[in-house]
């Protein structure tokens, strides 16, 4: 059987990663134009920084990137220039057939002023980005905040944690919402709410050097809260301007695996399991959990709460579930003796000797994705939307223009058949699948251009040299097949073999 007939087949980005054009037309600095790379060009390997992750800075890291001009050091500032090249993205997207894009609206263009007057320019830009999807019957699938924030929300408020950010943020989803109700339907409030535990400057716009050691971790949780607030508020406006929208939250999700029978294994995965989705069940539930209230105040963390705090997040609370899903992840009381993960991310733990490693030292297990939407509905009994979902890997740009990406047709092609058995066979609703990086761009942890996950090459590399020009990728024909037949090219092999 193919997908359900109103499947929503497209691809993912970010404003962050993409657009570049860092400074034009308005746009102020925001926190990732102050990332710089810190990893050597083509590296899949990286050095121990001595950092909670690769995304944070210091006070100084700030002020002397500021004043930097080196855009080969902080890739965002020139992402792959969306800005100047949508239309022929777009084009290239519609191409390819798809339903729906899913991208998010820089906070720092729309408001480059903290109480200053909205920038025409930056709503115009993503007007005109939004008509040229309709032209193409594309439906946009809008992140409000997708890791980021204007950079004088970290050096001029301290990041989330102030509460007077929220306030700054209800005006600049207000002015979102309300300009650009009447071309979406399907919105996030927050990329992977939960991530400001593990990146809290990208996340949270909090830079550690601002708070005493002692109270940062409480700094975190207070800006969690906060921002938990502010999509609970997001989902009541968006209902209030149009009752027929949809609005989700999203999560970095890897299911745990015990890695030996061991009881204490067991627990360890739950506990993790339960630690990952913590936002994610005050998102949908609409209150905190006894558990998670009492491992607070046992760790002496004191989130301060306005009266009708609890009242906000009862009456915000979400229609649908997505969430991104790039592998699983291990979990023991045992002693390790090998660390696995992906470099670039905070997920480590044991090697799974049953799965095969990415380029980057990620684990690929496309079972894991079916795993994991069966977790997800038996939680929340929600739609669920994978949003992110791909393999970040080096292609190679032949002479001839073409690029041959057969690891990441395999890849996809073995992640479609677990998403579509998780449909048919096991009777989860899912609303839709964008895979990550559909065009190329610049890595989010990372900043490298060279770890690519797009069905389109962008002619970038890591120092920023290139000429910017698009090449379709093999993957490109073969992801617009899948999206003409519905899914049923993934399982044509099998049926002239049936035959």
């Amino acid at each position: 059987m193919p997908f359900p007939t109103h499947f929503l087949w497209g691809g993912a980005t970010s404003a962050n990663q993409i657009e570049g054009a860092y400074l034009e037309d308005g746009k102020c600095l925001s926190v990732d134009d102050v990332i710089g790379r810190l990893v050597p060009s083509n590296a899949t390997q990286a050095q121990p920084t001595g950092k909670r992750s690769l995304t944070e800075v210091s006070s100084a890291e700030i002020e002397d990137a500021i004043h930097s001009t080196d855009m080969s050091r902080y890739a965002k500032r020139h992402g792959i220039d969306f800005y100047h090249h949508y239309k022929e993205d777009i084009a290239l997207l519609a191409q390819m057939g798809f339903k729906v894009f899913r991208l998010s609206i820089a906070w720092s263009r729309i408001f480059p002023e903290a109480h200053g007057q909205s920038n025409p320019a930056g709503l115009a830009f993503y007007e005109d980005v939004f008509r040229t999807l309709k032209a193409y019957g594309i439906e946009p699938l809008v992140t409000i905040s997708h890791y980021d924030a204007p950079l004088y929300i970290a050096t001029d408020y301290h990041g989330w944690q102030n509460r007077e950010v929220l306030d700054l943020f209800i005006r600049f989803m207000h002015t979102v919402v309300d300009h650009f109700h009447p071309y979406v339907k399907y919105w996030l409030t927050f990329n992977e709410l939960d991530g400001i535990k593990h990146h809290p400057f990208d996340a949270g716009a909090l830079v550690e050097d601002h708070f005493a050691p002692e109270d940062f971790e409480t700094a975190i949780y207070q800006a969690t809260h906060h921002q938990l607030l502010a999509s609970a508020l997001t989902v009541q406006y968006v209902h209030q301007i149009d009752p027929d929208a949809q609005v989700g939250c999203m999560t970095a999700y890897h299911p745990f695996y015990p890695m030996t029978p061991d009881p204490q294994d067991v627990l360890d995965a739950m506990k993790k399991t339960e630690e990952s989705l913590e936002s994610t069940d005050i998102q949908v539930f609409g209150a905190y959990s006894p558990a998670l209230i009492k491992q607070l105040e046992q760790r002496k963390i004191h989130i301060q709460m306005d009266e009708k705090d609890a009242e906000i997040l009862a009456y915000g609370t979400v229609d649908f579930v997505s969430f991104s899903y790039y592998s699983s992840a291990t979990a023991t009381s045992h002693p390790l003796e090998e660390e696995d993960g992906d470099i670039y991310t905070f997920i480590n733990g044991p090697r799974n000797p049953y799965l095969k490693k990415s380029e980057w030292g990620s684990a690929i297990d496309p079972l894991g994705l079916r795993i994991s939407l069966n977790q997800l509905y038996a939680r929340y009994h929600l739609p669920l939307f994978i949003v992110e979902n791909g393999l970040g890997a080096k292609d190679v740009l032949q002479a001839d223009g073409t690029i041959e990406d057969d690891e990441r047709i395999a890849y996809l092609k073995e992640h479609l058949i677990c998403l579509h058995d998780a449909i048919q066979i096991d009777c989860i609703p899912v609303m839709g699948y964008t895979s990550w990086g559909c065009i190329d761009c610049v890595s989010a942890g990372s900043s490298q251009m060279s770890k690519r996950y797009g069905f389109i090459y962008v002619d970038l590399d890591d120092e920023g040299q290139g000429t910017y020009r698009r090449y379709p990728k093999k993957s490109f024909y073969w992801y617009q097949r899948v999206i003409a037949t519905n899914g049923a090219s993934l399982f044509e092999n099998e049926t002239k073999n049936a035959l």
